[in-house]
């Protein structure tokens, strides 16, 4: 699955109503078709921007480099949880650089594509009779269940690319008015 270097054509339907992974039960394919929207969307307004232009921070908002951290990076921790297992030291770790790490271009994009390709291959062995197992989440371990863990991870990647699709804009604009085509 190659999500965040690809883009469907723009005049195609959204995943969901293409009638793909017909092999894949309901839930766990509404949240794999909210992830290859979410891979879709981010190579359509995000991929264009240099390194530079991932890293701006226009008005003081997060980058765009930000979500597309913050997305693979949540993509895994919520997953783990959803298979049961607490986070290691490491995400941990990676969680508190999110903010302030300052990558290249193509490690930002192959973290993004790895974690969606990763995360479609963990989405597809979770179990359909789970879905209402009980899960905590966090050091409060708060209660929630493998559903909603999953739902959460469809809605919450999606919250993320439209911030970075709004940065991408603006950042876009930003360019535009420095005499650089936006559309690039």
């Amino acid at each position: 699955m190659e999500l965040a270097t690809k883009s469907a054509d723009p005049k195609l339907p959204e995943p969901w109503l293409r009638g793909t992974l017909p092999e894949v039960r309901a839930v766990l394919r509404a949240v794999l078709h909210a992830l290859h929207l979410a891979g879709e969307d981010m190579n359509r307004f995000c991929a264009g921007l240099t390194t530079e232009e991932l890293h701006t921070r226009p008005f003081g908002i997060p980058s765009v480099a930000f979500h597309i951290r913050h997305i693979a990076r949540s993509i895994d921790r919520l997953l783990t949880y959803a298979e049961g297992r607490p986070l290691s030291q490491q995400q941990t770790a990676a969680l508190k650089r999110e903010p302030d790490e300052d990558s290249p271009k193509e490690d930002l994009l192959s973290e993004l594509e790895r974690a969606f390709t990763e995360g479609e291959a963990r989405i597809r062995k979770l179990d359909v009779a789970t879905l209402e197992d009980v899960r905590t989440v966090g050091r409060k371990r708060l209660p929630t269940t493998v559903a909603g863990l999953l739902i959460h991870v469809a809605d919450h990647t999606q919250r993320h690319v439209g911030q970075a699709v709004t940065t991408s804009r603006i950042v876009l604009a930003q360019r535009s008015d420095r005499g650089f085509d936006a559309r690039a």
